[in-house]
């Protein structure tokens, strides 16, 4: 089977961005995105999606980083939309639980065609490094909007934030990857009953 894959590029007055994905991957991630702890969550999501990742972002941090998480969010939506082709095949909709310690979070998308995010996380506000905690939502926002993903992530137990966030990256890795695995009970049909995503 050929790999499905994608690479997207996006440059902005704010940011200048280009990531690749391949969904039939093993794990690996080059990312660098200026933001430590950023590249620490996508380097999650990808090792335990089992995808390979390349990000690489530079994007104004001398504001703040909110554009480069955003609009990394945006482009890597983007990318697993083109690497999932017309989708047929795929088990469609997934859902992950993950701990990290005293919390957990349950992730669970479908891959609908029709984006959008319902959060219901409990972050505290604050920052990691140079990662402001608010900024995990804006990343699973645009992702979801972009990749075409119903995507709710909702906080089952926890209060510290490192360990929220990187529960809920490892989740939607783990749930994507399930989602978008190929069931060989209905090779090269379409997931839904309208005959159309």
């Amino acid at each position: 089977m050929q790999k499905r894959e994608a690479r997207v590029a996006r440059k902005t007055n704010e940011t200048d961005i280009e990531a690749a994905i391949c969904l039939d991957g093993c794990g690996t991630a080059q990312v660098d995105t200026g933001v430590p702890f950023f590249d620490h969550m996508l380097s999650a999501f990808a090792r335990h999606g089992l995808f390979d990742l390349e990000v690489r972002a530079q994007g104004d941090l001398e504001v703040d980083a909110h554009h480069t998480v955003e609009d990394v969010g945006i482009v890597l939506g983007q990318a697993v939309a083109q690497a999932l082709g017309d989708k047929r095949g795929i088990t469609r909709m997934a859902h992950a639980a993950v701990p990290m310690d005293e919390a957990l979070v349950l992730s669970a998308l479908d891959l609908s065609g029709r984006g959008g995010l319902y959060w219901a996380m409990d972050v505290p506000i604050g920052a990691i490094q140079t990662f402001d905690t608010q900024l995990g939502r804006e990343f699973f926002g645009a992702f979801a909007l972009n990749a075409a993903a119903t995507l709710h992530v909702q906080q089952l137990a926890g209060e510290n934030a490192h360990h929220l966030l990187e529960a809920a990256f490892k989740a939607l890795g783990r749930a994507l990857s399930a989602a978008v695995a190929i069931d060989p009970r209905v090779e090269g049909q379409l997931p839904s009953t309208k005959g159309a995503l």
